[in-house]
């Protein structure tokens, strides 16, 4: 005998929303790769925040040392730009704070030596010497705003920051963007009900859930 199984529809895991035009929200579902990228009901969804990061040179520094190119991009990161300062000049050496795009500083980097709060990087020395306010940048590019499933083991795009709830199916074809619309405040789910990464475990999951709950989201239940 053949097994069919029925598919979740919203009701199933939506137990309370506001006014729809508040709670619900048109989305963009990043295109599909390789495959169709098929997202169901109640799964729980992430944007896209972050892109590359770029490093450079300040024009006009005295010191001609070099940063990393293309800076890892760590969970923590902010798009925007980071400012990193020389504060200790050394012979073959030196000392540079390094400012988030908020302008908080978050740390010290030491020319040679990896640096990896918020980003990856480092600083390399040159034949001429830095001096006190040589300083590089290091911009971090804005993600593209689209949406996927959230996935716990993401990284640094976003995506590992639970933003909603899927409401209806969607498929977005190989190379194609597709229209969605996703739970994303001032809501009641069941959460025995929504969808998980295979991924993530009970610890995970609670987690993920304390996030949607600062969103205005609550889940009655375990995931």
């Amino acid at each position: 005998m053949a097994t069919y199984s029925e598919k979740q529809y919203p009701g199933d895991w939506l137990k309370y929303e506001g006014e729809a035009d508040f709670s619900r929200e048109k989305i963009t579902v990043l295109e599909g790769s390789g495959t169709p990228r098929a997202l169901t009901s109640g799964m729980v969804l992430a944007k896209i925040t972050k892109g590359a990061a770029t490093g450079a040179a300040v024009a006009g520094n005295t010191g001609n040392g070099t940063i990393t190119a293309n800076p890892t991009v760590g969970a923590a990161a902010k798009p925007g730009v980071y400012k990193i300062v020389c504060i200790e000049p050394a012979t073959n050496g030196g000392v540079f704070t390094v400012e988030d795009p908020d302008g908080v500083v978050i740390g010290v980097a030491k020319v040679g030596v990896q640096f990896d709060t918020h980003l990856t990087f480092t600083i390399s020395d040159g034949e001429t010497d830095f001096v006190a306010g040589d300083q590089f940048t290091i911009t971090v590019a804005d993600g593209s705003g689209k949406w996927v499933q959230y996935d716990d083991q993401g990284g640094a795009t976003g995506i590992a920051t639970p933003a909603g709830i899927l409401l209806l199916d969607v498929t977005a074809p190989v190379g194609v963007d597709a229209k969605g619309v996703a739970i994303v405040r001032h809501a009641v789910v069941d959460a025995d009900k929504l969808i998980w990464p295979a991924t993530a475990d009970s610890g995970e999951k609670a987690a993920a859930l304390a996030v949607l709950k600062s969103l205005g989201i609550v889940a009655r239940g375990e995931a």
